[in-house]
C-alpha cells in the first residue's frame, strides 16, 4: 500500500516537473534568426555590467534563452582610453551586419546606416530578445534610457571624460551617456533625440539609472 502510494506521488510529481520544465522553456518566443535585441535585464548593479567582457557575456546568455545563442554577440557600449588600454568604439564591436530584430525586422544593413537617420530603431523596432517592447517615455516605470556610453557617431569619449560607468566596472563612480530606445527623430525635443547619445544619467548606481528614466539595459549587436 504504502509502496504504491509513493509510487504515485513520484509519478505525479514527475508529470508536475515536466508541465513546469515545458512552461519554462515556452517563456521566450524563439527567434535564431535574431541579430539585434535590447537586453529585457539589466545587471542589476547599475553601470556595474562586469566590464565589456560582462555586458557581451550577458548578451550571449540571453540570446541563447531565444534561440540565437549559435552567433557571437557584442554590447553596444564604449570603453574609454585609460593608462593601460586603448579606447574602444562601440562601433567597431558588432561587426558588418545587416542586423534584424526577434520578429525578422531589418533595424540597420550595415554600420553607417545603423549611424545615420536611416535606421529603423524606434519603439516599435527596438525589441528585447523575448520580442517584447521596453516601455518608453509616458509608461510609469519608464526604462527608455539605453546604456552605451558612445558619442553618436558610436566612438567612445575622450578618456577625461568618466561616461561609462569607469568602463562599465562601477555602480559609484561617474555617469553614463545614454541614446533613447523610443527616439522619434529631430533634436529640438529630449525625448526625440538620438538611439546611442540623448544624455548623461544621473549617476552609475541602479537607482540613479532608474531616477532619469532607465533601468541598466543596453543593446546587442550578433558579429
Amino acid at each position: 500500500m504504502h509502496k504504491t502510494m509513493r509510487y504515485s506521488l513520484l509519478a505525479s510529481a514527475a508529470v508536475l516537473f515536466g508541465v513546469a520544465g515545458s512552461a519554462q522553456a515556452q517563456q521566450v518566443p524563439q527567434a535564431p534568426n535574431m541579430t539585434f535585441f535590447v537586453t529585457s535585464v539589466g545587471s542589476g548593479k547599475g553601470g556595474d555590467l562586469g566590464g565589456l567582457a560582462g555586458a557581451d557575456a550577458h548578451c550571449q546568455t540571453l540570446a541563447a534563452t531565444a534561440g540565437a545563442g549559435n552567433k557571437a554577440w557584442r554590447a553596444y557600449l564604449s570603453s574609454s582610453e585609460t593608462p593601460t588600454a586603448k579606447a574602444v568604439n562601440a562601433r567597431d564591436r558588432i561587426g558588418k551586419g545587416p542586423w534584424q530584430n526577434a520578429k525578422g525586422v531589418v533595424v540597420a544593413t550595415n554600420v553607417e546606416d545603423l549611424h545615420s537617420a536611416n535606421n529603423k530603431l524606434n519603439s516599435d523596432n527596438s525589441l528585447t530578445e523575448r520580442g517584447t517592447r521596453i516601455a518608453g517615455f509616458g509608461y510609469t516605470p519608464n526604462y527608455h534610457d539605453i546604456l552605451t556610453g558612445s558619442q553618436a557617431d558610436g566612438t567612445a569619449f575622450p578618456g577625461n571624460m568618466n561616461l561609462t560607468c569607469n568602463n562599465w566596472t562601477s555602480s559609484e563612480f561617474g555617469k553614463a551617456m545614454v541614446g533613447h530606445v523610443d527616439r522619434r527623430g529631430g533634436a529640438d525635443n529630449e525625448f526625440q533625440r538620438s538611439w546611442n547619445a540623448a544624455h548623461m544619467s544621473r549617476a552609475c548606481s541602479q537607482a540613479d539609472l532608474i531616477a532619469t528614466g532607465g533601468n541598466g539595459l543596453f543593446y546587442c549587436f550578433a558579429q
